[in-house]
């Protein structure tokens, strides 16, 4: 059963949550086209402040298509040895429970995440904030909203050292475009 997105005005909601922003790195586009996860990164907010991480590299064993590659720079190499699925996702499942999700284009994130867990029989039901939709609203004059140009907009320069197109580094910029936008609104 999958969520609806989530109200995100929290004006005068007095109850904690526990938000996980997070990103994947993939092997390609669809999972119904054989396209597994290969990276997870992920921040868990509470209070408005950054309290865990998550990252993981997982060998789906299948292999990692070049114009793949050359986007987010994982090879098969990095991932030979690395844990595969029934192994990550578990204890990712335990990192999110509970928790209202974050991503920037959430579709695309939350559909490989739905995959990977009916695979391993694991449960979905998590509500989500998708901050590209979020952007579109309170940004419309952007001439673009990819991660990149929204962060600069709402946040200056990047963090000194950020990979981008890598899981972790992807949801540092994400969670810093959500806490921006829930500051405008």
């Amino acid at each position: 059963m999958s969520k609806r997105p989530y109200n995100n005005n929290e004006k005068g909601n007095q109850k904690a949550h526990r938000y996980v922003v997070l990103d994947l790195e993939t092997t390609g586009l669809s999972p119904t086209c054989g396209a597994r996860v290969i990276e997870i990164g992920a921040i868990a907010i509470e209070s408005g402040s950054a309290v865990e991480e998550f990252h993981a590299f997982i060998n789906p064993g299948t292999h990692v298509p070049l114009i793949v590659q050359q986007i987010h720079g994982i090879t098969d190499e990095m991932l030979k040895g690395k844990p595969r699925p029934d192994e990550v996702m578990p204890r990712f499942c335990n990192f999110m429970r509970g928790s209202v999700l974050i991503a920037h284009n959430a579709h695309f994130d939350l559909r490989f995440l739905r995959y990977e867990f009916s695979r391993l029989n694991l449960a979905f039901n998590n509500n989500y904030i998708c901050t590209l939709q979020m952007s579109r609203r309170h940004c419309p004059s952007l001439p673009n909203h990819r991660l990149e140009t929204v962060y600069r907009y709402l946040c200056g320069e990047f963090p000194e050292g950020l990979r981008r197109h890598r899981a972790l580094g992807d949801a540092r910029l994400t969670a810093g475009v959500w806490m921006a936008l829930r500051e405008e609104t």
